[in-house]
């Protein structure tokens, strides 16, 4: 049986051949009406582009090659839900890559994507030297999302407010009357930005002599190992401000061991508004850190520089909120 051809389309949608490609490239230069005759007429004719041959007319294989810092981290699951819809929308697909993995068999981490003729790269979370990506952007553009360190000039930043966010939640938990209050830390610029947060909140109501900080690395078994030091204290604070939510997992589970309540003895919070803090169980007070628009945002930023636009990169914030679900409440008394 003869494969229905882009003519076709036209034909039953009564439209010309360009505009059909236009709808198939996801152009938002095609009136409403138009694009549902097209797209209806494309799903009763059972078409399906020929990739292969759109990629050599347009010079583009419609792919982006996302690299992904670390696999374990359910925020970047939020991240790249909001970064594959508008790629898709605009009839772009993902390539993803295992950065942790290319470390460790030594491979270069950004060539599999220039290999397979990506038309971009959007690097997720941190990586642990980001100066090389500038190599991979002279030739395609690229955009880091979800970290803050420095990058090469021409590559876009696109992140939460960190220092924001942090300052949400040390707030609330000081506004509950918690003195006594400890930061599980963690690592990078992100981690840096969010302790720095921290320690300035608590500065300015004057609790810098009662504030702690106890580095972690962002996992539950740091958090574990790190929350039992500091609830092993003489005077434990009342509360632990975790710096994402699996290392308030952590939090919790030492909580338990050392016999201690949550939230009647210790305050718990996390981090990125992750779905572990969604648990029923758990009911995580956290920062969401908007993953999903973070994810929109880079892509935005991708397709924006694939259409044309150059310059210097730039970093974009996104605007965090604070979830306050279960683990949070105010201190005993002493």
């Amino acid at each position: 049986m003869r494969q229905p051809t882009i003519r076709d389309v036209a034909e039953r949608a009564g439209v010309s051949k360009s505009l059909v490609s236009l709808v198939l490239r996801g152009s938002d230069q095609v009136r409403p009406e138009k694009r549902e005759a097209v797209l209806k007429a494309v799903r009763e004719l059972g078409y399906r582009p020929n990739a292969a041959a759109r990629s050599l007319s347009e010079q583009r294989t419609r792919t982006v090659g996302v690299l992904l810092n670390d696999l374990r981290n359910p925020w970047f699951v939020d991240l790249l839900d909001g970064l594959n819809s508008l790629l898709h929308d605009h009839g772009l697909h993902m390539l993803l890559g295992d950065a942790r993995l290319n470390r460790r068999t030594g491979q270069d981490l950004a060539r599999p994507f220039l290999d397979l003729q990506a038309d971009g790269l959007v690097v997720v979370g941190t990586l642990p030297d980001p100066a090389a990506l500038g190599a991979v952007a002279a030739r395609i553009p690229v955009v880091v999302a979800g970290a803050r360190e420095p990058v090469p000039s021409g590559v876009d930043v696109v992140a939460g407010d960190d220092e924001k966010g942090a300052g949400l939640v040390t707030e609330h938990l000081i506004g509950l009357g918690h003195r006594r209050i400890a930061h599980l830390a963690g690592y990078g610029a992100v981690g840096e930005l969010r302790r720095r947060s921290f320690e300035a909140v608590t500065r300015a109501h004057g609790l810098a002599d009662h504030a702690l900080v106890e580095v972690g690395d962002m996992t539950e078994e740091g958090g574990f190992r790190a929350a039992v030091r500091l609830l092993s204290r003489p005077e434990r604070p009342t509360a632990v401000a975790a710096v994402n939510d699996i290392a308030a997992v952590g939090v919790l589970s030492a909580a338990e061991e050392l016999g201690l309540r949550v939230p009647h003895d210790l305050s718990v919070t996390g981090y990125d508004n992750t779905s572990i803090s969604r648990l029923r169980h758990l009911w995580l007070t956290t920062v969401d850190n908007a993953g999903h628009e973070v994810g929109r945002r880079a892509a935005r930023c991708l397709l924006d520089r694939l259409e044309g636009g150059g310059g210097e990169g730039r970093v974009r914030l996104a605007s965090p909120t604070l979830e306050v679900r279960g683990t949070t409440a105010p201190p005993l008394a002493d």
